[in-house]
């Protein structure tokens, strides 16, 4: 059975799932979204990406297309079909479809909801993290509202690409005062010269990342010295241990930043480890 796709009511095969030519997430990127990791068949950090994803459209003034636990449905129901045990689960809400000008609809119309899923190899993404990964450094070019969760993404996919040329899996955005923001789709995170694991601050225009916040629980529980603070490339390239996480990425070891190898050149112990328990609290029979 092919994949199945989730549009507006209707559940059907990719090829035949469908927006509106004139639906506003097209023709604007005025929408936004949310991807929840799949572990067992279940959704990890479930309550905090729906908590994101009502702030997101409460920010846009998108009107809430169903309730939580009706979209949770959805999803999940998407999940079985598609018969996902580890992998993502996407979700987008636009404004819906209406004839195209910028300002809001009047009336508003329907929000569309689009709903897919998709396997990942956790094997392959085992031996990925294993090996460790490298980023690149780029200017941040982004709108002034990166905390909202938007399709708006083209910065991120001209970042990525050039992440992608460079043999890099992901692109560090660093201000004008040359401090990183985060990634092109993910968290950067290190652990710095004194050994103190530091993350930028979420009131730093940056996204507040679910995996990122429930990192955070399993920093405190180890007692890891730890400080919302950003950091700038000099001190990321001589830092002791580097990685990014992200829905997709979960805690992702970084081994080069631009033509500089981090630490040993090797994925750090500390990462390894909150990767470890990252996984070990997101899968369903965790306690």
């Amino acid at each position: 059975m092919g994949r199945i796709a989730y549009v507006n009511g209707r559940y059907a095969p990719h090829s035949e799932a469908f927006v509106h030519i004139e639906d506003r997430g097209f023709q604007f990127a005025d929408s936004v979204y949310e991807v929840w990791a799949v572990f067992g068949g279940s959704l990890a950090d479930e309550v905090g990406h729906f908590e994101r994803l009502a702030r997101s459209l409460g920010e846009l003034r998108i009107p809430v297309p169903m309730t939580a636990a009706a979209l949770k449905s959805i999803i999940q129901r998407v999940v079985r079909l598609n018969r996902v045990s580890d992998g993502l689960a996407y979700l987008q809400v636009t404004r819906g479809v209406a004839p195209r000008d910028h300002p809001f609809p009047n009336p508003a119309p329907r929000p569309s909801v689009v709903v897919t899923a998709k396997s990942v190899d956790m094997r392959a993404s085992e031996a990925r993290a294993a090996r460790g990964v490298a980023v690149i450094t780029t200017p941040e070019t982004r709108w002034a509202r990166c905390d909202i969760k938007t399709t708006g993404l083209l910065p991120n996919v001209l970042a990525k690409q050039a992440a992608r040329e460079a043999g890099a899996v992901e692109a560090w955005f660093v201000d004008e005062l040359g401090l990183v923001t985060e990634g092109g789709s993910s968290n950067a995170w290190i652990i710095d010269a004194d050994g103190v694991l530091r993350t930028r601050d979420i009131q730093s225009n940056i996204l507040r990342g679910v995996t990122r916040r429930s990192l955070l629980g399993v920093v405190q529980s180890l007692g890891i010295p730890f400080e919302e603070r950003g950091f700038s490339v000099e001190e990321a390239k001589s830092a002791k241990e580097a990685f990014i996480t992200g829905a997709g990425s979960l805690v992702l070891p970084v081994i080069r930043i631009d033509e500089t190898l981090i630490g040993a050149g090797t994925p750090g112990p500390v990462a390894k480890r909150l990767r470890e328990l990252y996984i070990e609290g997101a899968r369903p029979n965790a306690a």
